[in-house]
């Protein structure tokens, strides 16, 4: 199946950024979302990024302008998706809201459609589940930020097809992203890996071990991280990252219980970039304001 078009659900941060990729690798893409301020921020963003590519020398400026060209925005998920070649859902990681999203997908696009989800510890064989298509619903999981990032993880559920995953995969590839197939398994590979660094980071932070400038530092330097586990859970949203930790305490045990600092971030408002607050204090731009 020729994949030319991808309709990506969801202009938040993974969402925007999927479509940025998509739509730079010649993907007509549409992006999805409830909500026209969230659109058009995630527009101004794309638009943002494309340009300092173009001074950086990365882009040319016919490239940032096709790219321009081949993002559309939509209110309606149903409209959207009724001659898309291809779907990627990228909604928060609440069941309710996935549900909805893939139960509206799967009524109205096309039924040899591939539908994809960015979830990070969601199980893709309940994901198809929603749907009348489980052989056809897959994990597409990106990384953040996703227009640096070159991994996607591609997570099979019980009914996913050697077909569907083949399709992921060459759409990866032409995104310029590098794959790897993952069974499936509460937080797959990589949730599991950062969300328990990320969460042992705040477990310190709040037992005073080191100031989280000196957390982060330390990560980077002597792991050899590119950044920070606070400065990661800043930049993905606090939010995100206790509910997939409540997810993997809860499908996995004691090892993934949430530090009760975070919670109490969370409960606070304090959710990372997007609020201007979060470990660290953020401008309105989105840039770290030093102490």
């Amino acid at each position: 199946m020729t994949i030319n078009s991808i309709t990506v659900v969801g202009a938040g941060v993974m969402g925007r950024g999927i479509a940025y990729v998509s739509a730079l690798a010649g993907f007509q893409t549409t992006l999805v979302d409830v909500s026209q301020d969230q659109l058009q921020n995630a527009l101004d963003e794309m638009s943002i990024l494309a340009n300092k590519a173009v001074e950086r020398g990365k882009l040319s400026n016919i490239e940032a302008g096709n790219l321009v060209g081949n993002i559309q925005t939509s209110l309606e998920l149903h409209t959207a998706v009724k001659s898309t070649d291809f779907v990627i859902e990228a909604v928060p990681e609440k069941r309710d809201l996935k549900k909805h999203v893939l139960e509206t997908v799967d009524t109205y696009a096309a039924k040899d459609i591939v539908i994809a989800s960015n979830t990070s510890t969601i199980s893709p064989t309940e994901l198809g589940s929603y749907t009348k298509r489980s052989e056809k619903v897959a994990a597409m999981h990106f990384f953040n930020p996703v227009h640096r990032m070159r991994l996607v993880e591609i997570v099979k559920g019980l009914e996913t097809s050697s077909e569907t995953v083949t399709i992921i995969r060459e759409v990866a590839e032409r995104m310029g992203k590098e794959t790897v197939e993952v069974n499936e398994f509460p937080g797959f590979v990589t949730s599991r890996i950062s969300a328990m660094v990320g969460n042992e980071a705040f477990y310190m932070l709040q037992e005073g071990v080191a100031t989280a400038e000196d957390i982060d530092k330390a990560i980077k330097l002597g792991l050899n991280y590119p950044m920070g586990p606070l400065e990661l859970g800043d930049l993905v949203g606090l939010d995100t990252r206790l509910n997939n930790l409540k997810y993997l305490h809860e499908t996995l045990g004691e090892k993934f219980r949430p530090a009760p600092l975070l919670e109490q971030y969370v409960k606070a408002g304090r959710l990372g970039r997007k609020t201007g607050r979060g470990v660290y204090e953020y401008s309105k731009d989105g840039e770290l304001i030093k102490k």
